[in-house]
C-alpha cells in the first residue's frame, strides 16, 4: 500500500526533528536486508532517504542518476549488490553511523 503525502511530510519532519528515530529507521531498513527481506528493506531504505537526504541530493554524492537509485529501490527494483552497498556505504556516512552484527548468543562481528 503505498503511503499518502501526509504520512510521508509527517515521517520526514520527525526524521528532521529527531536523530534516534532517523537511525531507527535506517536501522530497520539494514535489518530487513540482513535477514533476507529485499523487498521490505528496499521500502524502508527508500522512506528512509525520502525522509533525510533525498534522491537528488543522494544520487549526486554517488554520481548516479537519481531516477537510476529511486528504480533500484522501487517495488519492481532489482538492484545489484555493488550498487546497493555503495548507497548503504554513503548513507552510513552522511548519517554518522556504524553497522554492527551480533550474533544470538551475543558475540558482535
Amino acid at each position: 500500500m503505498p503511503l499518502t503525502k501526509d504520512f510521508k511530510d509527517t515521517i520526514k519532519a520527525r526524521a528532521e526533528r529527531d536523530p534516534e528515530f532517523r537511525v531507527g529507521l535506517f536501522r530497520e531498513a539494514m535489518e530487513a536486508l540482513f535477514s533476507d527481506d529485499l523487498e521490505t528493506g528496499k521500502v524502508l531504505l527508500r522512506d528512509y532517504v525520502n525522509a533525510t537526504v533525498g534522491f537528488e541530493t543522494l544520487a549526486e554524492d554517488m554520481q548516479k542518476d537519481p531516477k537510476s537509485l529511486m528504480r533500484m529501490l522501487s517495488a519492481k527494483g532489482n538492484p545489484r549488490a555493488d550498487n546497493l552497498l555503495a548507497m548503504v556505504a554513503r548513507l552510513k556516512q552522511r548519517e554518522g553511523v556504524s553497522l554492527s552484527l551480533t550474533h544470538k548468543n551475543g558475540l558482535h562481528a
